[in-house]
């Protein structure tokens, strides 16, 4: 069946249809991870965005039931050149064609990427639609403008947990190493693999809301505060700024992704949004304290500005080698410290797991 992919400057491709039938509207993304779609859709990092994969086939290896980053599909739109119907992966259990249509979630294959990523990194992400609809397409293209935008609205609050949980969940295995700490995580959109990181590390986690008050979990008494990835534009999310403002110096915090910018902006910083984002897994990023090159896993559309953060106060420790943006602080006297990419690597390289071991340390110092 026929889909057509609309972007909001009026470009316009025609493919296939696969998944579900039907309209989704979204901010389109691209994303140059060879392999990992399912971690990637499962993503709620990912929630409101219609991704791009600019690797040619997809599909082949099928979905498993181990490399779910959430309980569902947070992607909002699925577009790739080419769908393989062929699956082969020994842990497979359905096709990936099956599992969007499963979660009602719209895919269209046979459209140029390569053209499609290029027009995203000259003109800009932007908000685009998926439809099997046959509505012309002046119809379809008023509908988009009026849809509903990214930049300005809370969309935390929509992946965040109804209500504090403990981890690991039922089925998770035990793989822990080294000293039990009571970490708290604020879960502004948290992945599973994150928490099975904190976890295997030695941390005994309770996961809590976005919106919990600091008050609560500080009567957990935690041992360190964890500030989770999640979507969308953080200064909409002033809760969290201010939670975490107030637990500054009262436990160590470690921040990444969209943590790491609610961190930025709780220390006076200020956030933008970038032209087309971050979204891969082989982004280089420094890190000034060794000198080392990190390969990284990204996925985020905004960034801290480097220049609003009071260098008195805060170190700047990791800066992204493609484009020079800021990719990790740290606070020169209080034990805080967060990067902009995902060191739990689902999908991504492992040369950022040191991360959760310079929390742990941290810990162990501040409660020495």
């Amino acid at each position: 069946m026929r889909a057509r992919l609309i972007l909001a400057d009026g470009t316009y491709f025609e493919g296939l249809s696969f998944g579900a039938m039907g309209t989704t509207i979204g901010e389109v993304v691209f994303n140059t991870a060879m392999t990992g779609y399912q971690e990637i859709l499962t993503d709620p990092s990912y929630h409101f965005q219609l991704v791009v994969m600019t690797y040619p086939q997809i599909g082949n290896y099928g979905v498993n039931p181990q490399d779910f980053e959430s309980r569902r599909i947070y992607a909002a739109g699925f577009i790739i050149r080419e769908y393989s119907p062929v699956v082969s992966h020994w842990q497979a259990n359905k096709s990936l064609d099956d599992y969007l249509r499963n979660y009602g979630v719209v895919g269209i294959s046979e459209v140029d990427t390569r053209a499609l990523t290029r027009h995203l990194r000259d003109h800009g992400a932007q908000m685009g639609m998926i439809t099997t609809s046959d509505q012309p397409r002046a119809v379809l293209r008023e509908r988009l403008e009026r849809g509903p935008r990214l930049v300005g609205r809370d969309i935390v609050r929509e992946v965040t947990a109804d209500a504090d949980y403990q981890w690991p969940i039922e089925g998770e295995f035990d793989r822990r190493q080294g000293p039990s700490f009571k970490v708290a995580v604020y879960d502004f959109g948290v992945k599973f693999s994150i928490l099975r990181a904190l976890y295997v590390h030695g941390c005994d986690l309770r996961v809590f809301p976005a919106h919990t008050a600091p008050e609560q979990v500080l009567e957990w008494d935690p041992d360190g505060i964890f500030l989770s990835n999640g979507p969308g534009d953080p200064e909409p999310v002033e809760y969290a700024v201010e939670t975490v403002r107030y637990l500054l110096g009262k436990k160590p915090i470690f921040g990444i992704c969209l943590g790491h910018q609610i961190l930025g902006l709780a220390l006076g910083g200020k956030t933008t949004k970038l032209k087309f984002g971050h979204h891969g897994a082989n982004h280089p990023v420094k890190c000034l304290p060794t000198g080392a090159v990190e390969i990284t896993s990204q996925n985020h559309g905004f960034m801290v500005d480097a220049a609003s953060l009071s260098p008195d106060a805060v170190a700047i420790t990791h800066i992204n080698l493609n484009d020079g943006t800021l990719e990790g602080f740290r606070h020169r006297s209080l034990p805080a410290f967060s990067v902009q990419y995902h060191p739990e690597s689902a999908p991504g390289p492992h040369d950022s797991r040191y991360l959760f071991e310079q929390f742990i340390k941290e810990m162990q110092q501040f409660h020495a």
